[in-house]
């Protein structure tokens, strides 16, 4: 695949996009695991990954050894305890984590326990840098083997919302963002752009009508990143692939 063209894959259905999007998943652990010896995951929360997470659960997609060379990450996080209903590593707990063999040692929520979003940012941060040494001495941001990501109907993606202060920083690893105009109304932390452009493979998941026009001001180009978040995202040496369905590729 052409590092700096997009691929787009449209999916007739939402089940037809999770499975399309869990051997994607698949196929990057491998290559992974081949070449460095490891797999650095970042999970998008939302609803969409959901079908996917499942998938990925089964034995046949990510075999057993595949996962105990895994590491687990987030894009963002609700600044909300883990238990609680908004919670992505909850999601992700109760839909993947809690059903494939991946040591707990090797999965990395964001804390939610500290007295603000601003601080929890500053200690993900801080995790990052501990799996990262090397690149955080040389102040680059860490190279994540693939990070999915999910567009909201604003065309926001992660927590980077329109119009948020966290589109601006490029001298941090993680930021902490306020709520958006779409719930829930919690303050949130999320990777930031740097991160994300640092990728070897980009993924989003998209599903839905109401995501049409957002997708297509992103893909066609129409939007800045401060109108549509998404468009910030352009790896700049890794690749970028779009799992849609037929709902959110109509235009």
């Amino acid at each position: 695949m052409d590092r700096k063209t997009p691929s787009l894959q449209i999916c007739k259905n939402t089940d037809a996009l999770a499975a399309l999007a869990a051997d994607f998943v698949a196929g990057c652990a491998r290559e992974a695991i081949r070449q460095r010896g490891r797999y650095t995951l970042v999970l998008s929360g939302g609803a969409t990954p959901e079908k996917t997470h499942g998938l990925l659960a089964q034995p046949l997609r990510m075999a057993a050894g595949d996962w105990r060379k895994t590491h687990i990450f987030f894009g963002d996080e609700r600044f909300v305890p883990p238990e609680d209903a908004r919670s992505n590593f909850g999601m992700a707990r109760r839909t993947l984590l809690g059903r494939v063999p991946v040591p707990l040692s090797q999965v990395f929520p964001i804390p939610t326990d500290r007295k603000s979003a601003a601080e929890s940012a500053v200690a993900y941060a801080g995790e990052l840098a501990r799996f990262f040494p090397s690149e955080a001495a040389h102040n680059v941001p860490p190279r994540f083997d693939l990070i999915l990501l999910g567009l909201g109907e604003d065309g926001h993606t992660a927590s980077l919302f329109p119009g948020s202060p966290a589109l601006d920083v490029e001298d941090a690893w993680v930021a902490w963002s306020p709520p958006g105009v779409l719930p829930p109304p919690v303050d949130r932390i999320t990777l930031t752009y740097p991160v994300l452009n640092a990728a070897r493979h980009v993924a989003f998941l998209v599903t839905g009508e109401n995501k049409a026009a957002a997708l297509r001001d992103v893909l066609e180009g129409h939007a800045t990143r401060d109108i549509r978040p998404a468009a910030g995202v352009r790896p700049t040496n890794g690749t970028i692939t779009w799992f849609v369905d037929e709902g959110a590729a109509r235009c």
